[in-house]
């Protein structure tokens, strides 16, 4: 990310500063400070964009994870029907179908909540990297005031 890159440019620029004596103040050069923080605004933007990409994706992976189970489902009907031809094996039909619907269901809510997971993990990661990018760049405001 970017960002991190500006944000440790801004610190070491910070860190290598002449300190003002008898003070925690140092001086900087405004102008290099101020177009850091102008690379970072314009960065946080693609950031967002990333975040919103995972967040879509996610979606996608939901929907194609529904149909697929829609899918085993109605081929798990499809082939109920089929077998149906006398009482034996409409018996074993129906239970089939039920093993089949079941597993089917199973697969679905594991594969939708391992998405959900995966997706709530990856935006937490990017929503904790933009909290502290946030908290860097309002502190680095507040000692240039």
């Amino acid at each position: 990310m970017e960002i991190f890159t500006l944000l440790e440019t801004l610190e070491d620029m910070l860190e290598k500063s002449r300190a003002v004596p008898f003070s925690s103040k140092c001086i900087v050069d405004k102008e290099e400070i101020l177009d850091i923080i102008k690379e970072v605004r314009l960065k946080l933007p693609e950031e967002l964009k990333q975040a919103k990409w995972v967040k879509e994706e996610r979606q996608r992976i939901l929907v194609e994870a529904q149909n697929e189970a829609d899918e085993i489902i109605k081929e798990a009907e499809n082939r109920i029907i089929s077998m149906i031809d006398e009482h034996e094996i409409t018996r074993k039909a129906y239970e089939k179908k039920v093993e089949i619907i079941e597993t089917a269901n199973e697969m679905s809510r594991e594969i939708s909540k391992g998405t959900k997971e995966y997706a709530d993990s990856v935006l937490a990661g990017i929503e904790v990297a933009l909290q502290d990018a946030m908290k860097v760049i309002q502190n680095n405001r507040k000692e240039l005031k």
